[in-house]
């Protein structure tokens, strides 16, 4: 064994886990949905992801191929947790993404030089066609936020709403 095949060997078992993971972050498409395992709890902007015992009120949000969510706007309480039911009422596969309107344009930018990307974050929902999804989300911040179906094409088609989110006080 040479020294340049030895340190290949050595190599190997770091490099594995990157190889494993690159099908998985380059792929999007029907294999969405929630990965096993906790729910990773990050506070972003718009809130943060939320127990679902402690959901009081469920909104369903219906998506169809006429890239069109309905409805298109939520008011929120802030401190509410809210299950957001995602209905795929169309054919292709819709999703919902919230977050402030400057991360889900750049969202959607990236999206159209990647399209296969998967992405599986507590605020989103992947739906396939005639499928359910959900998000149990706490917006525990007051502002204006967004939702969006952020696949290739259908952000500019129109596919998105907004969240309103009054203070407590």
């Amino acid at each position: 064994m040479t020294f340049k095949t030895r340190r290949s060997l050595l190599a190997l078992p770091l490099a594995l886990p990157f190889a494993l993971a690159l099908p998985r972050a380059f792929a999007h498409g029907e294999q969405h949905g929630k990965a096993a395992g906790p729910v990773v709890k990050e506070q972003k902007p718009w809130g943060i992801a939320g127990e679902p015992a402690r959901a009081r009120r469920t909104v369903d949000i219906r998506m169809s191929d006429d890239m069109k969510m309905v409805p298109n706007h939520l008011e929120v309480r802030e401190g509410e947790t809210l299950r957001i039911r995602a209905i795929n009422a169309g054919n292709v596969l819709h999703e919902i993404v919230i977050g402030t309107g400057d991360e889900l344009r750049a969202h959607a930018e990236m999206m159209k030089k990647f399209p296969k990307m998967e992405h599986d974050e507590p605020y989103m929902a992947h739906v396939a066609a005639g499928q359910q999804g959900e998000i149990v989300w706490t917006f525990n911040r007051p502002g204006n936020f967004e939702f969006a179906c952020l696949i290739a094409g259908h952000f500019e088609a129109g596919m998105r709403g907004t969240i309103r989110v009054t203070p407590k006080a």
